[in-house]
Protein backbone atom coordinates (compact mmCIF):
# COMPACT_ATOMS: atom_id res chain seq x y z
CA UNK A 1 0.00 0.00 0.00
CA UNK A 2 1.08 3.68 -0.70
CA UNK A 3 0.68 6.60 1.17
CA UNK A 4 0.96 10.18 -0.95
CA UNK A 5 -0.72 13.54 -0.71
CA UNK A 6 -4.28 13.54 -2.58
CA UNK A 7 -4.58 15.18 -6.14
CA UNK A 8 -7.93 17.17 -7.48
CA UNK A 9 -8.32 13.45 -9.14
CA UNK A 10 -8.83 11.79 -5.75
CA UNK A 11 -11.98 13.86 -5.05
CA UNK A 12 -14.69 11.35 -6.52
CA UNK A 13 -12.81 8.72 -4.65
CA UNK A 14 -12.34 10.82 -1.41
CA UNK A 15 -16.17 11.86 -1.06
CA UNK A 16 -17.14 8.39 -1.84
CA UNK A 17 -15.56 7.64 1.78
CA UNK A 18 -16.21 10.61 3.42
CA UNK A 19 -20.31 9.27 2.30
CA UNK A 20 -19.64 5.69 3.84
CA UNK A 21 -18.26 7.33 7.09
CA UNK A 22 -21.84 9.68 6.95
CA UNK A 23 -23.80 6.77 6.44
CA UNK A 24 -22.03 4.88 9.35
CA UNK A 25 -22.42 7.48 12.16
CA UNK A 26 -26.26 7.46 10.94
CA UNK A 27 -26.78 3.57 11.36
CA UNK A 28 -24.74 3.91 14.77
CA UNK A 29 -26.91 7.04 15.82
CA UNK A 30 -23.60 8.97 16.29
CA UNK A 31 -24.16 12.67 15.41
CA UNK A 32 -20.98 13.30 13.64
CA UNK A 33 -21.23 14.86 9.67
CA UNK A 34 -24.83 14.79 9.76
CA UNK A 35 -25.09 18.65 8.30
CA UNK A 36 -23.28 17.51 5.05
CA UNK A 37 -20.38 18.13 6.83
CA UNK A 38 -17.41 17.39 5.27
CA UNK A 39 -18.39 18.90 1.71
CA UNK A 40 -16.61 18.60 -1.64
CA UNK A 41 -15.26 22.62 -1.35
CA UNK A 42 -13.50 21.22 2.09
CA UNK A 43 -11.92 18.69 0.55
CA UNK A 44 -10.85 20.33 -2.21
CA UNK A 45 -9.76 22.77 -0.31
CA UNK A 46 -7.63 19.98 1.44
CA UNK A 47 -5.76 18.71 -1.35
CA UNK A 48 -5.15 22.64 -2.72
CA UNK A 49 -3.08 23.52 0.97
CA UNK A 50 -1.40 19.78 0.31
CA UNK A 51 -2.64 18.93 3.69
CA UNK A 52 -5.31 15.65 2.24
CA UNK A 53 -3.51 12.36 1.39
CA UNK A 54 -4.71 8.63 0.62
CA UNK A 55 -3.65 5.08 1.35
CA UNK A 56 -4.23 2.69 -1.86
CA UNK A 57 -4.22 -0.78 -2.56
CA UNK A 58 -5.52 -1.22 -5.86
CA UNK A 59 -7.85 1.73 -4.92
CA UNK A 60 -8.02 4.74 -3.05
CA UNK A 61 -8.97 3.00 0.52
CA UNK A 62 -8.12 5.62 3.07
CA UNK A 63 -7.87 9.27 3.82
CA UNK A 64 -6.85 12.10 5.97
CA UNK A 65 -6.26 15.56 6.87
CA UNK A 66 -2.78 16.20 8.27
CA UNK A 67 -0.81 19.06 8.94
CA UNK A 68 2.22 20.42 10.89
CA UNK A 69 -0.03 23.79 12.31
CA UNK A 70 -2.14 25.45 14.64
CA UNK A 71 -5.64 24.65 15.31
CA UNK A 72 -7.63 27.54 16.30
CA UNK A 73 -10.44 25.39 17.81
CA UNK A 74 -7.65 24.04 20.19
CA UNK A 75 -6.58 26.92 21.98
CA UNK A 76 -9.59 26.17 24.48
CA UNK A 77 -10.10 23.03 25.94
CA UNK A 78 -12.09 21.99 29.43
CA UNK A 79 -9.36 20.09 30.29
CA UNK A 80 -5.77 20.69 29.36
CA UNK A 81 -3.33 19.33 26.87
CA UNK A 82 -0.18 17.41 27.28
CA UNK A 83 1.90 20.05 25.41
CA UNK A 84 1.96 23.84 25.62
CA UNK A 85 3.70 26.19 23.51
CA UNK A 86 5.32 23.86 21.07
CA UNK A 87 4.08 23.11 17.44
CA UNK A 88 1.88 20.07 16.99
CA UNK A 89 0.47 17.93 14.12
CA UNK A 90 -2.94 17.55 13.65
CA UNK A 91 -5.10 14.72 12.10
CA UNK A 92 -9.01 15.42 11.19
CA UNK A 93 -11.45 13.72 8.49
CA UNK A 94 -9.56 10.03 9.16
CA UNK A 95 -11.43 7.61 7.02
CA UNK A 96 -11.56 3.95 5.98
CA UNK A 97 -12.95 2.15 3.48
CA UNK A 98 -15.71 0.30 4.94
CA UNK A 99 -14.56 -3.45 3.03
CA UNK A 100 -11.01 -2.09 4.61
CA UNK A 101 -11.80 -1.86 8.02
CA UNK A 102 -10.10 -4.37 10.60
CA UNK A 103 -7.04 -4.27 7.67
CA UNK A 104 -5.08 -1.78 9.97
CA UNK A 105 -5.40 0.75 7.30
CA UNK A 106 -5.74 3.46 9.58
CA UNK A 107 -2.80 2.39 12.17
CA UNK A 108 -0.93 3.02 8.62
CA UNK A 109 -1.91 6.68 7.99
CA UNK A 110 -0.98 7.31 11.57
CA UNK A 111 2.11 5.83 11.11
CA UNK A 112 2.98 7.79 8.44
CA UNK A 113 1.92 11.09 10.25
CA UNK A 114 4.22 10.03 13.13
CA UNK A 115 6.99 9.69 10.85
CA UNK A 116 6.61 12.94 9.26
CA UNK A 117 6.47 14.53 12.47
CA UNK A 118 9.74 12.76 13.69
CA UNK A 119 11.22 13.96 10.72
CA UNK A 120 10.00 17.38 11.61
CA UNK A 121 10.66 17.08 15.03
CA UNK A 122 7.51 17.55 15.87
CA UNK A 123 6.82 15.93 19.65
CA UNK A 124 2.69 15.42 19.53
CA UNK A 125 0.08 14.69 17.53
CA UNK A 126 -3.71 16.35 18.35
CA UNK A 127 -7.06 14.58 17.37
CA UNK A 128 -10.67 15.30 18.29
CA UNK A 129 -13.74 12.83 17.30
CA UNK A 130 -17.17 12.86 18.90
CA UNK A 131 -18.29 11.46 22.24
CA UNK A 132 -20.29 8.56 20.61
CA UNK A 133 -17.76 8.00 18.58
CA UNK A 134 -16.41 4.73 20.60
CA UNK A 135 -14.85 3.13 17.62
CA UNK A 136 -12.37 6.10 17.26
CA UNK A 137 -11.75 6.54 20.78
CA UNK A 138 -10.67 2.84 21.39
CA UNK A 139 -8.45 3.22 18.23
CA UNK A 140 -6.70 6.43 19.26
CA UNK A 141 -6.14 4.73 22.90
CA UNK A 142 -4.49 1.78 21.43
CA UNK A 143 -2.13 3.90 19.83
CA UNK A 144 -1.41 6.42 23.11
CA UNK A 145 -3.37 9.11 22.41
CA UNK A 146 -4.85 10.47 25.82
CA UNK A 147 -8.08 12.10 26.10
CA UNK A 148 -7.18 15.69 27.19
CA UNK A 149 -10.43 17.23 27.59
CA UNK A 150 -13.11 18.71 25.36
CA UNK A 151 -13.06 21.20 22.72
CA UNK A 152 -15.76 23.21 20.83
CA UNK A 153 -15.60 23.53 16.88
CA UNK A 154 -16.70 26.66 14.89
CA UNK A 155 -20.03 25.31 14.79
CA UNK A 156 -20.65 25.23 18.36
CA UNK A 157 -20.23 21.22 18.30
CA UNK A 158 -18.26 19.44 20.96
CA UNK A 159 -15.11 17.21 20.33
CA UNK A 160 -13.15 15.28 22.64
CA UNK A 161 -9.85 16.11 22.15
CA UNK A 162 -7.08 13.57 22.49
CA UNK A 163 -2.76 14.05 22.31
CA UNK A 164 -0.48 11.75 21.61
CA UNK A 165 3.14 12.51 22.80
CA UNK A 166 5.82 11.04 20.19
CA UNK A 167 8.74 9.18 21.41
Amino acid sequence: MEIRKSSLDDVKDIMILIHQAQSYFKKASIDQWQDGYPQIDDIIQDINQEKSYVIEDTKIVGTMYFAIEDEPTYHIIDGAWKTANQPYAVIHRIVVDEAYKGQNIAHQLLMYAMKVCQNHHIESIRIDTHKDNLSMQRFLQKHGFHQCGEITLLSGDLRIGFEKILE
